[in-house]
């Protein structure tokens, strides 16, 4: 054996530098797989992350109130930054529900605008405290409850803080109601954001039986298509009325950027009218003071105050073509059922055998009850008090909605599930042969 020297290297030492760096690295580096929890490192408190998520959901659902009405403001001579505050408080506070008590009566018309801004950022309020808690994809109702309840505690809080600052020289705000109602909200609209983050909405899914799930789906896209509905005919309304709206704006003479302000104001209530238009096409209409209704078949109003988004009321009864506005929710809860069917045949695939009925019908009818809670809720929280006096009752009555929406849409689905099932032809099916088998060659 010869020595190891310069003259004489061995096989080890003719290994190139580069090739003992890979050998010497290759085993060393191992990268540990992530867990679906998240790394122990990337978790926060539940109090820290919850009261960091509500406070800025507070904040980016507070400012666009700032904004608005700062700028409606503006034209008042005798307006101060601590008066503006407080307007812009019980503006925001009125988005959430709570009900202001001001000299002529309760104010409790909240624009719904407003208030499903707050719920979508308190919907990622929820996503953001389940992950800094490690919640994510863990399908753990107690972590997603958590959360949600841990941001519905923090939110309270700054509602509570807000009535205080409101009340102390504004209009009157129950501290208990405000607390209550923003930890309400809060925590329906958290727990919302922290089940999907979570995946427990994918369970839940997953263990529904498969009429149920359709049921709620179909009643669902029913209830949507209605709103749709509702809203352009009001946008047609208010822009065939749109001259007497600019009259409307141009007569509070509060200068560019308060007139800037009001068409906000009116625009954050335009959800409020799509809902309302909702109710007229459903025929049970609304109120817009005691002893009023816009209906279908009946419109009895007084005198009504200076609000561009009243501009497009209705002058009377329908007639007419109009008429035809009466299928409208019967059409959205037909192609609600047709939707059903193309999702049913679709899932079922051209070798299965066709559905039942029973598999079609029953998540049909079960439609018209799920996109009547849907409608009967919107309808509900669209209206409220503009005062004591004539217009202590603004708005339509929710069980009326959802009651009417219920039938209409279970109707319309049946008929539209059933009709698309009965007209969509099976596809013929092949006849199998038996690859054993040769075929017959005759005699």
């Amino acid at each position: 054996m010869s020595p190891v020297t310069p003259d004489h290297p061995s096989r080890t030492a003719g290994v190139r530098a580069d090739d003992r760096t890979a050998d010497r690295a290759a085993p060393g580096r191992r990268v540990p797989a992530p867990r679906a929890g998240g790394s122990p490192r990337g978790r926060a408190p539940l109090l820290v992350a919850a009261g960091v998520a509500a406070g800025w959901a507070a904040l980016t659902s507070y400012l666009p109130v700032a904004i608005v009405l700062g700028l409606v403001q503006l034209g008042a001579d005798s307006a101060t930054l601590t008066g503006t505050l407080r307007t812009t408080l019980a503006g925001w506070l009125l988005g959430h529900g709570v009900p202001l008590q001001t000299e002529s009566g309760p104010f409790g018309l909240a624009p719904l605008a407003l208030t499903v801004l707050a719920f979508w950022r308190l919907t990622r309020a929820g996503v953001h405290v389940s992950r800094a808690i490690g919640a994510r994809g863990t399908r753990s109702p107690r972590r997603a409850l958590l959360a949600a309840g841990a941001v519905g505690i923090a939110y309270a809080l700054f509602g509570a803080l807000a009535a205080v600052l409101v009340g102390s020289g504004g209009p009157d705000v129950s501290l208990v109601r405000a607390a209550a109602t923003f930890a309400v909200v809060g925590t329906l609209a958290a727990l919302v954001g922290a089940t999907r983050i979570t995946a427990v909405t994918r369970l839940l899914v997953t263990r529904m039986p498969g009429p149920l799930r359709d049921g709620v789906r179909t009643g669902l896209v029913a209830g949507i298509l209605l709103l749709g509905a509702g809203a352009g005919a009001a946008g047609l309304a208010v822009a065939t009325g749109g001259g007497d709206a600019a009259d409307m704006i141009g007569a509070y003479r509060t200068g560019v950027a308060g007139q800037a302000g009001i068409t906000l104001v009116s625009l954050a209530y335009a959800p409020n009218a799509a809902v309302w238009s909702t109710s007229y096409l459903l025929g049970p209409g609304f109120a817009v003071g005691v002893d009023t209704a816009v209906r279908t078949s009946e419109v009895s109003v007084g005198a009504l105050p200076a609000v561009p988004l009243l501009a497009g009321l209705p002058r009377g009864p329908v007639d007419g073509f109009g008429a035809l506005l009466l299928a409208v929710p019967v059409l959205a809860g037909m192609v609600a059922g047709w939707l059903l069917a193309r999702r049913v045949a679709r899932l079922a695939g051209p070798e299965r055998a066709p559905q039942r009925w029973a598999e079609l019908l029953a998540p049909a009818a079960l439609a018209g009850p799920v996109a009547g809670v849907l409608l009967g809720v919107a309808a509900a929280v669209s209206g409220g008090p503009l005062g004591a006096g004539r217009l202590a009752q603004v708005g339509p009555v929710g069980w009326q909605v959802g009651a009417v929406a219920a039938g209409v849409i279970a109707v319309g689905a049946l008929l539209g599930a059933a009709a698309t099932r009965a007209l969509t032809r099976a596809p013929a099916q092949k006849p199998r042969t038996s690859a054993a088998t040769p075929p017959s060659t005759g005699p």
